[in-house]
């Protein structure tokens, strides 16, 4: 894998890892900040759902971060793409089903990444 695609998968493992860590352990402190549209009496009730939906950004951030340490390129290549593409999947939900705003942040950089690996 070129470096280039090395850190953008890298940069969608640490975006993914922050997620996990927001949703798990900052639901009530940072969620209200960042979701400001979302009632402040809901984020102690949601606590629970956030941190499970965190476990699984948790996952996406652990297979990618895992397809840099396989040695053998085109399992490593695979293993990256069909996160990345798990990643694109989970971000067009959010965009439906919360904020268009989650597409950008989070399907386009795995978008990028995807079409990078493709070309190369």
């Amino acid at each position: 894998m070129s470096i280039v695609i090395s850190i953008l998968i890298g940069f969608v493992a640490l975006l993914h890892g922050y997620f996990m860590w927001f949703e798990m352990f900052a639901w009530t402190t940072v969620g209200k900040k960042t979701f400001k549209n979302f009632p402040a009496e809901h984020f102690e009730k949601t606590k629970s759902l956030a941190a499970n939906q965190g476990l699984y950004n948790g996952f996406l951030a652990a297979g990618l971060i895992w397809s840099l340490l396989i040695s053998d390129g085109m399992w490593s290549t695979n293993i990256a793409l069909f996160i990345l593409g798990c990643v694109v999947v989970a971000g067009m939900y959010g965009a439906y089903s919360v904020s268009k705003r989650i597409f950008y942040i989070q399907a386009v950089p795995a978008i990028i990444t995807i079409i990078l690996i493709l070309l190369k």
